[in-house]
Parts: C-alpha cells; structure tokens; sequence
C-alpha cells in the first residue's frame, strides 16, 4: 500500500504501554519454532503426487476434476462448458487466454471480458453469467483449493457470482497445502511487491453446514465447480 500513516507512534506507544513494556520499533524477527508439523505434510511429494492429492480431494468438495494438455484444453473447456450449459460467460482480462488459445474459443460463446473502465456493468455481467472461467494462481492440493489474486482485471465477482466456476490449473501451480502459499505471499511482501488487495482461497462450490452440520452444497454461488489441470508445456 502507498500512503501516509497518521498517528502511527502514539497509536504503538499506547499498546506498548498497556502491555507493559517499551515500545520495540526494531530487532524484531520471527521465532524459528523447534517442531514445525505444518511443513511436513506432503513434504516429499513429487508433481505428480501433487496431481493425485488434488484428483482425490475434490471428490471430497463436489468438485469436477480434469487432466488434459496444452493440445487439448481448448477442447476440453469446450467440453465443459457446453456440460454446464454454456454461457453467458465472464472471464478476467488475462493473458493466459491467448497464451493457452483459448480466446477464439471464448470468442465463439456469449464471453465477457472483465472491464475496469465499465465499473458497475462489470458486476451485473458477473450476476447474469452462468459460467465464470479463472486461472488459479496456486493450488492447493491438500484441500483442493485455488488461489486467485484480485486485480483492476480480475474482479472477485468472477468466481462467486456467476452459477458456475471454471478454473483452470497450470500443473506448476499446485502446491501441497496453505502453508506453502502463505510463505510465497509473504516473499512476495518481503521483495517490496505489490500484493493484491484480496486475495481468494476457493474450495470447490459453495456449501454449508450450519444447520445441524447437514452438507448442503450449492446454497448460493457457485453451484457447481470444475477444475481443468493442465500439463504445462
């Protein structure tokens, strides 16, 4: 974030006081904890374990899973897609689109293009569409997860509006649990990059389990969710 800090001492000073002890401003790094349990999950898993977890976890969170490569994603997103009763469509303004051929495809359907200059219309697209396709940015394989970064071109709506998520997994992209994730965000923050301001951690369709810990899954949006792993080329 850029911009100023009002107040910032006084604010710290006062929560130092009431605990106790001096303000500390520096000299300040995190514990090395003796027993770290949490980075030994799924510690020596190879890509293709990584896979299989995956595979496995989203029969777990009602969740389509697909293997495909760079030669056939086009195909089967189109497959997919007409499975969950094709558009309208919104996608993010994303690269990866063209990169993996898929805009000609997209071209074909009933696709919006996530617009930050279109404000408002942008929501309203995303609350019509039946289908909104994403591309994770990583995956977590321990709880079937995606992780997608909120941009001025990639609105939060994407995923949670439309009847249906599509996101689509760069096989690089999966990794073994949260704690591998946190750890790159926090890189990220130490190499004075810009983190997006949300940042979605999305298990399958939406679900609960309030009322008497019933499952119910598709209680609001999305109803249905797939993912499509593709082999990175």
């Amino acid at each position: 974030m850029k911009g100023t800090i009002h107040n910032e001492g006084t604010f710290l000073a006062n929560i130092a006081k009431n605990l106790g002890r001096p303000l500390i401003t520096e000299g300040i790094s995190p514990p090395v904890w003796k027993n770290a349990p949490q980075r030994e999950v799924l510690k020596h898993a190879t890509p293709n374990d990584l896979v299989e977890e995956l595979q496995e976890q989203c029969k777990r969170v009602h969740t389509d899973f697909h293997l495909t490569d760079t030669t056939q994603v086009k195909h089967r997103l189109n497959q997919v897609i007409e499975q969950l009763g094709n558009g309208p469509l919104i996608i993010p303004n994303d690269d990866r689109f063209s990169e993996y051929e898929l805009d000609e495809l997209l071209l074909e359907k009933d696709t919006f293009v996530w617009d930050h200059h279109a404000g408002r219309k942008n929501i309203e697209k995303a609350e019509r569409a039946n289908i909104g396709i994403t591309f994770s940015e990583m995956t977590l394989a321990e709880s079937a997860t995606v992780v997608l970064f909120s941009s001025k071109d990639h609105g939060r709506s994407i995923s949670f509006l439309p009847s249906c998520h599509i996101s689509i997994i760069p096989k690089s992209t999966i990794i073994a649990r949260m704690t591998q994730a946190a750890a790159a965000i926090r890189s990220k923050v130490a190499r004075g990059e810009v983190v997006p301001s949300c940042i979605n951690f999305i298990t399958g369709p939406s679900n609960s389990a309030d009322i008497e810990m019933d499952l119910v899954v598709g209680v609001h949006g999305p109803i249905k969710a797939v993912y499509i792993v593709i082999e990175d080329k």
